[in-house]
């Protein structure tokens, strides 16, 4: 007895077709999106870095830190920039800018010239230029006042471990991920008094206002090897110090090198 065949099933070449042009489709919504996720995992890795680092340098600058010597294998640069104002009105005089570098005679960026022998080459310094006052009184002529514009270039304290000191490889420090940190540091204003309480209250103001101040840092990245900056990243910081500033002069023969410490357990009484 002869049996009759089984059919026989196949995908046919239209159906082969419709499956690759479905598959070609899920495979360039994927592509498509890879660079996106990967965009957003790199903006979380920098923000995640800016917020410690934020973290640490805010303590630093608040408690006056005079050991944080790990910093000078990261801040490699700080500028202070010089304004003079005049009250009631008048546009800014532009008195120039002081550069300090870790080692070195020139800036990476533009090829100026450091200004001083005053090298950071110690977390004290750093710390001191840092907390500078964004405004000065002109003990010479009392209708002006100074501005400061204080900026530091920075390494990431945290991150990839090979980017980090002692990495000497210029090229690897490079490509690290570097950003630009602008210090203010200023007085809380206490309004003026009006009525008669106030006027009781005038001694307490006064010396909440010569004991508290804020700090703020703004934060742009990236810092790119020409030190142009990245359209990538902007934040700010802010935190309010409780106590006095402590005013250094640690080299008199220049009288532009002046630090900053506030110290938190010391008050001024007026």
């Amino acid at each position: 007895m002869v049996g009759r065949a089984r059919g026989t099933a196949a995908f046919t070449m239209v159906e082969i077709a419709l499956a690759l042009a479905v598959i070609g489709f899920a495979l360039v919504a994927i592509v498509g999106v890879l660079p996106l996720g990967m965009e957003t995992q790199k903006q979380n890795r920098e923000d995640t870095i800016i917020d410690h680092d934020a973290a640490y340098l805010l303590d630093a600058l608040r408690n006056g830190s005079r050991g944080a010597d790990d910093l000078r294998n990261y801040v490699y640069e700080i500028r202070h920039n010089r304004y003079e104002y005049q009250f009631g009105g008048g546009g800014p005089t532009f008195l120039g800018t002081d550069v300090y570098r870790v080692e070195g005679n020139t800036s990476p960026f533009d090829g100026r010239a450091v200004t001083t022998s005053y090298r950071l080459i110690n977390g004290d310094r750093i710390i001191g230029l840092l907390g500078r006052p964004k405004y000065e009184p002109n003990l010479i002529n009392p209708d002006r006042y100074y501005s400061n514009n204080v900026v530091a270039y920075v390494r990431a304290l945290s991150g990839a471990a090979t980017e980090k000191a002692p990495q000497t490889n210029q090229s690897v420090r490079d490509l690290a991920f570097n950003y630009k940190v602008t210090v203010e540091s200023m007085p809380v204003v206490v309004p003026p008094f009006t009525n008669a309480l106030q006027v009781a209250l005038d001694a307490y103001h006064r010396n909440l206002q010569t004991n508290l101040n804020e700090i703020r840092l703004l934060y742009r990245w990236p810092v790119r090897p020409n030190g142009d900056i990245g359209p990538t990243g902007r934040e700010v910081y802010r935190t309010q110090v409780g106590g006095s500033r402590k005013v250094e002069h640690p080299v008199p023969a220049d009288s532009n090198i002046v630090t900053y410490y506030f110290q938190p357990l010391t008050y001024r009484r007026l």
